[in-house]
């Protein structure tokens, strides 16, 4: 996140909602219809599903907060969300999580002409012979790439078959045989 705005916000957030027992995944303004929103997207740190319930509580919480501290100027509308399944990742643990699904990078500065990059996520990996963190994918051409973490402006999950797949497995969600999927019962 290279913007000082919500790095400043995302500090003053991330530690009550941490303390409830969510993670934040990301914090970022988004202007829609004429009108500020910022938007807060968190997970559970247990990894189970936030519900409608959580993500009132962490609006209360983040409402108290950013209502002492005051850090937006002017009117704004205030978004508690889950990340979703096609999520946004963020976080260098994201990358390894999410390893073996496909992805959307776009870097801040080109490589090789090029600053978006499409392909299956291949983890993290702690290069010996560079500086910090890099993010491995392999490419549709079956070229293996690896990039800086830092370096990353926005990276997504694509939402494919088997994305669903295993987020249904992970949260005891079983297709019916039309094809719908639905929790499974006792």
């Amino acid at each position: 996140m290279s913007n000082p705005a919500m790095q400043e916000i995302q500090a003053m957030i991330e530690p009550p909602i941490e303390a409830m027992g969510f993670e934040l995944v990301r914090v970022s303004m988004l202007s829609m219809h004429g009108r500020d929103t910022l938007q807060i997207m968190a997970d559970r740190a247990d990894g189970t599903l936030i519900n409608v319930d959580d993500c009132a509580e962490i609006s209360r919480t983040v409402s108290a907060v950013l209502d002492v501290e005051d850090p937006i100027p002017g009117e704004y509308n205030l978004e508690v969300s889950s990340p979703g399944i096609d999520r946004p990742l963020t976080r260098l643990k994201d990358f390894e999580h999410w390893a073996g699904f496909h992805a959307r990078i776009e870097l801040v500065q080109a490589v090789e002409g090029r600053k978006r990059f499409k392909g299956l996520l291949g983890g993290i990996d702690d290069l010996p012979e560079e500086d910090g963190d890099w993010v491995l994918m392999t490419l549709e051409s079956g070229d293996t790439v690896s990039f800086n973490f830092e370096g990353i402006e926005t990276a997504k999950l694509i939402l494919t078959d088997a994305l669903i797949e295993a987020s249904q497995a992970a949260f005891g969600v079983i297709p019916s045989d039309d094809g719908n999927a639905s929790g499974e019962e006792d």
